[in-house]
């Protein structure tokens, strides 16, 4: 009878720590997958939104060189394209790194369960 009452006094002291622990690690789990999925979105409509500034840079440039007369005023409308799509690669480069940082913070807080992230 003393063994059995020494095993339910064990319980009760490990049990909340044991139980809440299973819990707290499923909510931070269901919490960074959540935050993903919002990133995700964001991510997909920005380059949705991307996507479609492209086909429409693409267009122009047709419409503007179905329109030229002369050799001179076709290389300024290359020259002013190149210019806007080197513009557009750039902006690309800097997005694609800012979400991939903001995506590796949401991943990293979560792994550190709260604790400090060092920062270089």
């Amino acid at each position: 009878m003393l063994n059995k009452d020494k095993v339910a006094a064990s319980r009760k002291a490990t049990s909340p720590f044991l139980s809440n622990w299973g819990q707290d690690r499923t909510e931070a789990t269901l919490s960074l997958q959540k935050a993903l999925l919002e990133s995700y979105e964001l991510t997909s409509r920005a380059w949705l939104d991307r996507m479609q500034s492209e086909v429409s840079l693409w267009s122009d440039l047709a419409n503007k060189l179905s329109g030229t007369k002369t050799i001179p005023e076709a290389v300024e409308i290359y020259t002013k394209f190149g210019s806007q799509r080197m513009q557009m690669a750039a902006n690309d480069g800097r997005r694609f790194v800012d979400e991939a940082q903001q995506i590796t913070r949401k991943i990293a807080r979560s792994m550190s369960n709260g604790l400090p992230i060092a920062s270089t």
